[in-house]
């Protein structure tokens, strides 16, 4: 945790806080926190003049779970990325994200399939920016994911810019986190699932053309290199995004956000007949 820097001739009153991926910001953000996963919330930091029904239950909420509640005349972040954040006069120290244990998620998604339930979960391979991650695990709700699965090493925190990027939806979904993502891909195709990647290669099949109405591991890879050789080879199909004019690929999280709906929009029209 980021140590405090003192007044330095800002607004009288004001705190300022360092940037760092302990934080969470925004009121909505913090106000589905509070309501899904309190025991992550540390310190919330509130401007005295900020009112309305959602600070009210914040308020209320905090001092129901003996959260610790700061008040101050004027709130500012410091430190590289602080001038793009909007923080709306509030901020949360938070505790590492909740995440599921693999073996207790996959025997769950193991029984969904069991009962025939049209499973999806969004595959993060080695995803590095926050932002990204964040809009990945949006999506992913949005679009009926069961889960998101991340990487261990070599991946953006689940931390205040990934939760702020997401806009409330990680306290909504089924997050998980694999130190080997090949040997977990490995257990989820024995469990039923078949595994999708994303890649901008000539030969890899349509996703247009691709059936994603079965239990699905839907794979992106990092915002650079892309899906890992070794995680590639664990894929049943690779799958790329057809696109008109000289581009060759995507944002990450835009191309996670196309393969989602596709799945989701398949399972719709499969449901119609």
């Amino acid at each position: 945790m980021k140590k405090q820097e003192k007044d330095k001739g800002g607004t009288p009153g004001e705190k300022r806080i360092r940037l760092s991926e302990d934080l969470l910001w925004g009121i909505h953000p913090i106000f589905e926190s509070l309501e899904k996963v309190p025991e992550r919330i540390t310190e919330i930091i509130l401007q005295k003049d900020k009112r309305g029904g959602k600070i009210e239950g914040i308020v209320e909420m905090a001092r129901l779970h003996n959260i610790k509640l700061t008040f101050t005349e004027a709130l500012r972040l410091t430190g590289e990325g602080s001038s793009q954040v909007r923080h709306q006069g509030i901020i949360a120290r938070i505790s590492e994200t909740p995440l599921a244990e693999f073996a207790t998620f996959l025997e769950e998604m193991a029984v969904k399939i069991k009962e025939g339930e049209p499973v999806r979960l969004m595959i993060c391979d080695s995803l590095q920016d926050p932002h990204n991650l964040g809009a990945i695990i949006r999506s992913a709700l949005a679009s009926g994911a069961a889960g998101v699965i991340v990487t261990r090493e070599r991946s953006a925190p689940l931390g205040g810019t990934a939760a702020k990027a997401s806009a409330g939806a990680m306290s909504h979904i089924a997050l998980c986190q694999v130190t080997n993502l090949v040997a977990a891909l490995k257990d989820l195709k024995k469990a039923g699932f078949w595994v999708f990647g994303a890649v901008k290669e000539s030969d890899a099949q349509s996703l247009y053309a691709t059936d994603l109405t079965v239990p699905s591991c839907l794979v992106v890879g990092s915002e650079g290199k892309g899906i890992r050789p070794l995680v590639k080879r664990e894929c049943d199909v690779l799958i790329s995004i057809p696109m008109a004019g000289t581009l060759d690929s995507l944002n990450s999280s835009v191309a996670a956000a196309v393969i989602l709906f596709e799945a989701r929009r398949q399972q719709l029209a499969l449901q119609l007949h």
